[in-house]
C-alpha cells in the first residue's frame, strides 16, 4: 500500500479523445488516480485530452501541424515563438513526424523548474530525447509503451506500392529510432500486455524484465449489457460493480461493429470489408466502423471495388455513451487487427456483453481468453476465416449468448481502470523508493 498521496506529472504528446488509445488512457488513468487520493497534472500538446473533475491540465503549445481540417499546414511567421517551433517545422518539411521529439523538449523546458513539486513524471508513449535530462534529476521518470510503433511501420512498408512510398514511410517513422534509444535508457517502463512486452523487448532491445505489465481497463458501468445482469460483477479489490443498468438498446440483426483508430494495414479493416462482401452474399448484414477512411486508403478502395457503399458505414468523434450504445446494438463485434498491444475495443465489447470475433495477432488472445471462451479466434489477414467466424455467430444464438456472458464476466474481473490505477500507483512507489536509494 502507498503511505501518502503522490504528486504525478502525466505527459501525453498527443491526446485525441475519440480516436486511438493514448487519449483514452490519459483520461481514465488520471481520473482513477485522483479518486485514489493522488494529485495529477496532465501535460499535453494538441490535440488536447478530455479530463475529468479534479485532474489539472497544462497545455504545452505546439505548431499543431497535423490538425484537421488542414494537416501539413504552413504556419504564419508570428506562430514561431521558440527554436523548438523552428525544429518542428523544419522536420515536417523533410517528411518526418517531429511531435514526440518536440513535445519532449517542451516538457523538459517547462518541467525543469517545477520538478520539486512532483514525486514522479510519467511519460505516455512519447519517448523523446527531452526525457533523458529529466531522468537524470532526483525525480523518477517512468514511461508507458503501449506497443512499439515499429510494428505499424513494418506493416505499412510491407503494403507500400513502390519505392517512393517506402522511402516516405521510412522518413515518417524515423522517430522510432529515437524511441528505442530513449527506452533503453529509462529504468522504469510499463506496457499493457505480455505480447506487447515481448514485442518491445525485441524491437527496442530492452530487457524484458525491465518492463512491468499493467493492463488497462474499461468503465464497466458505462460499457455494460443492455439487459440487467449481475453475473460475474465485482472483485475483491474494487468492490461490486453493481447491476448493469444500461439503456435497453436491442441488438440489430446482422449489425457488425468494429473500431479502427486509423485506416492503416495494422487495423485489418480491408480484410474485414472483404469478409463483409462474402457475408452479404447470403445474409442481410451491415458493418459500422467507428473511425474514418482515407479517400485513397485501403478501406475506401476495398469498399469501391466490392460495391459495398450501402453496406459499410463510418462514424467518428462519438462520445463513450454513444460508443457503448453502438456496441449494444451490434449482433457481433470484430477486432480484425494484424497486431494489437492490448485492444480497448475488444474489452469494451466484452463489457457490453457483445459476442466477439478477434484475430490471434499480438495480445488479442491474451486479452480475450482462449478461443471459444469470450471470443472466436481467426488468423490475421484472412477474410475467409473472418467471414466464417462472423457467420457462425450470426447463425448460432446460444453461442452468441454464451460468449457474451463470458466476455462480460472476464471484463469486470480483469480489466477496470481502478485496478489499472492501483497497480500503476504501486509501480510509481517502487520507482520513487528505488530512486531514493
Amino acid at each position: 500500500m502507498i503511505a501518502a498521496p503522490l504528486r504525478i506529472a502525466l505527459l501525453s504528446y498527443r491526446s485525441k479523445p475519440h480516436s486511438g488509445g493514448q487519449g483514452i488512457y490519459v483520461r481514465h488513468l488520471s481520473r482513477e488516480l485522483v479518486r485514489l487520493g493522488h494529485d495529477v497534472e496532465v501535460f499535453s500538446g494538441p490535440p488536447l485530452p478530455e479530463l475529468d473533475e479534479g485532474v489539472r491540465l497544462t497545455v504545452l503549445p505546439s505548431l499543431d501541424l497535423y490538425r484537421e481540417p488542414d494537416p501539413f499546414r504552413t504556419p504564419k511567421i508570428k506562430e514561431f515563438r521558440t527554436s523548438i517551433d523552428v525544429l518542428e517545422w523544419a522536420a515536417m518539411c523533410t517528411g518526418a513526424f517531429p511531435e514526440p521529439l518536440t513535445f519532449s523538449l517542451r516538457a523538459w523546458r517547462h518541467l525543469r523548474g517545477r520538478l520539486a513539486g512532483f514525486d514522479v513524471v510519467h511519460d505516455n508513449q512519447c519517448l523523446g530525447y527531452g526525457l533523458l535530462p529529466l531522468s537524470r534529476t532526483d525525480t523518477p521518470v517512468v514511461a508507458t509503451i503501449h506497443h512499439p510503433i515499429t510494428v505499424d511501420r513494418d506493416l505499412e512498408l510491407a503494403a507500400a506500392p513502390d519505392w517512393k512510398r517506402r522511402l516516405s514511410l521510412r522518413r515518417w517513422y524515423a522517430f522510432t529510432r529515437m524511441q528505442g534509444r530513449v527506452a533503453r535508457r529509462l529504468r522504469w517502463l510499463t506496457t499493457v500486455s505480455q505480447a506487447a512486452r515481448d514485442e518491445i523487448a525485441d524491437a527496442f532491445a530492452v530487457p524484458a524484465d525491465r518492463l512491468r505489465v499493467i493492463g488497462v481497463g474499461v468503465d464497466v458501468d458505462l460499457f455494460s449489457p443492455a439487459e440487467r445482469s449481475t453475473a460475474g460483477e465485482g472483485t475483491a479489490d474494487e468492490g461490486a460493480a453493481g447491476e448493469s443498468t444500461a439503456a435497453g438498446t436491442p441488438p440489430r440483426d446482422g449489425r457488425i461493429v468494429t473500431v479502427a483508430s486509423a485506416d492503416v494495414p495494422l487495423k485489418g479493416l480491408k480484410e474485414l470489408i472483404e469478409a463483409m462482401a462474402k457475408l452479404r452474399a447470403g445474409r442481410d448484414v451491415e458493418l459500422v466502423v467507428v473511425g474514418s477512411a482515407r479517400p485513397d486508403g485501403p478501406a475506401a478502395q476495398a469498399i469501391t471495388r466490392l460495391g459495398l457503399d450501402g453496406t459499410v458505414r463510418f462514424v467518428s468523434g462519438i462520445p463513450d455513451t454513444e460508443l457503448a450504445d453502438l456496441f449494444r446494438s451490434a449482433t457481433v463485434a470484430v477486432v480484425p487487427s494484424r497486431y494489437e498491444g492490448f485492444s480497448l475495443p475488444a474489452v469494451e465489447a466484452m463489457a457490453c456483453g457483445v459476442p466477439l470475433v478477434v484475430t490471434t495477432a499480438g495480445a488479442l488472445p491474451e486479452v480475450t481468453g482462449p478461443d471459444g471462451l469470450a471470443s472466436l479466434h481467426v488468423t490475421p489477414g484472412d477474410p475467409e476465416a473472418l467471414a466464417a467466424a462472423i457467420g457462425r455467430l450470426l447463425d448460432d444464438e446460444p453461442l452468441r449468448r454464451r460468449l457474451a456472458d463470458q466476455g462480460r464476466r472476464r471484463a469486470v474481473e480483469n480489466f477496470t481502470w481502478r485496478r489499472t490505477a492501483i497497480r500503476t500507483a504501486e509501480w510509481y512507489a517502487e520507482a520513487i523508493a528505488a530512486k531514493g536509494r
